[in-house]
């Protein structure tokens, strides 16, 4: 995903499915509809592995994991609809099995999230993975994403995204921080994409979401849904379909207004620019004879309805130029029909007589 160049979307569903596997395949193919690039998936296989044995979360966690089974009809399903796949992976087991699955689906990523960013054990089987390694930063110190970064390097793993994001049931968005992106791509050196909580009901959630695009991002992760306004897990960040087509359309054009680090004008710029339609071109001030020699009060700024040949910083060329024929009031002036004198310079200061 390092070579991304362009707005790539993501599709959470985390645990929105509670379970329900008919739930989740029809999400599926609502989202497949939508112009995305990819379906994120929370895998949790081993939960001893990942929660406490009291903890009042396990029942919970337990009624709403999927079996291994049911996630490789999961991922047939979007293989055949022609979307690629990211794993958020949060256990041992879940990471194994995804490395043991990646070469029979299209999984582009594995995501190691942010309550889990420095466990030794996940870091040491993440570089098992052939594709990129996401890591989730979100909560984390720059301490904690360091030793995760260079754990990831010193094994050769250099294809590693960054994703900026929390979730909070929704997340503010005066606590996102986008500037904290370009510290983090700076810091090291790596790709950085946005996973976006905002409130769906905020009607700055489609502005919100696509902003990180200014900065350089173009991985943009959301939560979506099919049944909105239903009480259901994650809900409290999940947009509605039409929602996602809006904010794919409002990224792409922020993306696309971006431009290139280059001096190279568009042909719509180029035509704006054009001297005479649009910048005042040099025309003649007043009738001039053929022979005159022409003063600068001779000379105007005047935008006309034809192009000119020479651009306002040809000023001084003109001044002393001969009028080879004659010109009327108004009339463009060109090297057609003046004579350009040289002047050339003198060097009589760098010799003693």
């Amino acid at each position: 995903m390092n070579n991304i160049n362009k707005p790539y979307y993501i599709a959470e569903t985390a645990f929105h499915h509670e379970g329900n596997i008919n739930f989740l395949e029809n999400l599926i193919d609502d989202i497949a509809k939508l112009d995305i690039d990819a379906i994120k998936f929370h895998l949790l296989l081993d939960l001893e592995d990942y929660i406490v044995e009291n903890h009042p979360a396990k029942e919970v966690l337990k009624k709403i994991s999927l079996d291994q089974e049911n996630w490789l009809n999961i991922f047939e399903r979007v293989k055949t609809l022609g979307k690629e796949i990211v794993l958020l992976c949060n256990d041992l087991k879940s990471l194994k099995f995804a490395n043991q699955i990646q070469d029979s689906f299209p999984i582009i990523g594995i995501e190691l999230h942010s309550t889990g960013l420095n466990d030794l054990f996940l870091l040491e089987e993440s570089i098992q993975f052939k594709k990129t390694i996401i890591l989730g930063v979100g909560g984390s110190t720059f301490d904690e994403v360091q030793y995760a970064v260079d754990f990831l390097k010193s094994n050769n793993k250099n294809d590693i995204l960054l994703i900026h994001g929390f979730q909070n049931y929704p997340t503010n968005y005066k606590d996102i921080n986008f500037k904290r992106i370009n510290l983090l791509s700076s810091a090291f050196g790596l790709p950085i994409g946005y996973a976006d909580h905002t409130d769906p009901n905020d009607n700055k959630n489609k502005i919100i979401s696509t902003l990180p695009i200014l900065y350089g991002v173009n991985v943009i992760e959301k939560h979506i849904t099919n049944v909105f306004g239903e009480k259901r897990i994650d809900a409290q960040a999940a947009i509605d379909l039409k929602t996602m087509e809006e904010v794919i359309e409002l990224g792409n054009a922020i993306y696309k207004s971006i431009g290139e680090n280059s001096i190279i004008f568009s042909e719509a710029e180029l035509n704006y620019g054009n001297t005479g339609p649009m910048k005042k071109a040099l025309v003649a001030r007043r009738e001039i004879k053929k022979g005159e020699i022409l003063k600068k009060e001779d000379i105007a700024f005047k935008r006309t309805e034809e192009s000119s040949p020479l651009s306002q910083k040809d000023f001084n060329k003109v001044v002393n130029a001969i009028a080879l024929t004659d010109l009327k009031k108004d009339q463009i002036l060109s090297f057609s029909n003046l004579e350009y004198k040289f002047q050339k310079p003198s060097f009589e200061q760098f010799f003693v007589k």
